[in-house]
């Protein structure tokens, strides 16, 4: 009878894990062309705050 048990402790364990996976990416509603844009934004940002850190450490 224990065995039902693990199954069942199993399949709460699985659930969990599936649920916790699917909360990576969530969908925001945009294009994949809007997203490309965004995306593509936020990456200026950042090499735009990386180049300005490269620069203070060279003074």
């Amino acid at each position: 009878m224990t065995r039902g048990n693990q199954r069942e402790l199993a399949r709460q364990k699985n659930a969990k894990k599936q649920t916790e996976h699917s909360k990576g990416r969530k969908d925001d509603g945009l294009s994949a062309a809007a997203r490309k844009q965004r995306d593509a934004e936020i990456m200026q940002q950042k090499q735009k705050k990386a180049g300005q850190k490269t620069d203070d450490k060279a003074k």
